[in-house]
């Protein structure tokens, strides 16, 4: 596209080509611009400074570690060093940031794992071996109204028709 209204800028200008193309002409413009500075490489972000330094990082695991916070959930231990009398050596945010840098932080309730659920196969080689109960609503005069009554009987699996 803009090398389209590129080849047509000295015989119809750049307005009407950007136009008849359906392209903003600060599109064009901009892209222009960025093609004659060429690729900029993507610069590398800077730290920030308030950043805990490794020594740093790896005081709050250790004390994330001792034995009597080692249950504990980041809050309280916060609440606990910060009660001893000694200042946190950082927020509780942080405190979760290094954990989960250490793949430490995951849900601690009791998960429940529910098996795969199987329909139940009923398999009937001869007569009276399966019998099931068959409560189908019976649809009354209006669209999905069911009669009062539902059809209840009770069905011999080897002796329905094969579906």
């Amino acid at each position: 596209m803009m090398a389209l209204v590129e080849t047509g800028r000295p015989r119809l200008g750049i307005a009407p080509s950007c136009a008849a193309l359906g392209v903003a002409r600060a599109t064009f413009y901009r892209d222009r611009r960025r093609r004659a500075e060429g690729a900029a490489a993507p610069r590398k972000r800077r730290p920030p400074r308030q950043a805990l330094s490794p020594t740093e990082h790896e005081a709050v695991l250790a004390l994330l570690h001792e034995e009597r916070f080692v249950d504990l959930p980041p809050a309280q231990v916060w609440a606990q060093v910060l009660d001893a009398g000694t200042p946190p050596p950082c927020s509780i945010r942080t405190m979760y940031r290094v954990l989960a840098a250490h793949e430490e932080v995951r849900e601690r309730r009791a998960q429940r794992r529910h098996p795969v659920y199987q329909k139940p196969e009923l398999l009937a080689t001869g007569p009276n071996q399966v019998w099931s109960w068959d409560i189908t609503k019976l649809l009354g005069r209006r669209p999905r109204w069911p009669r009062c009554s539902s059809r209840r009987a009770g069905n011999d699996r080897a002796s329905r028709r094969a579906s």
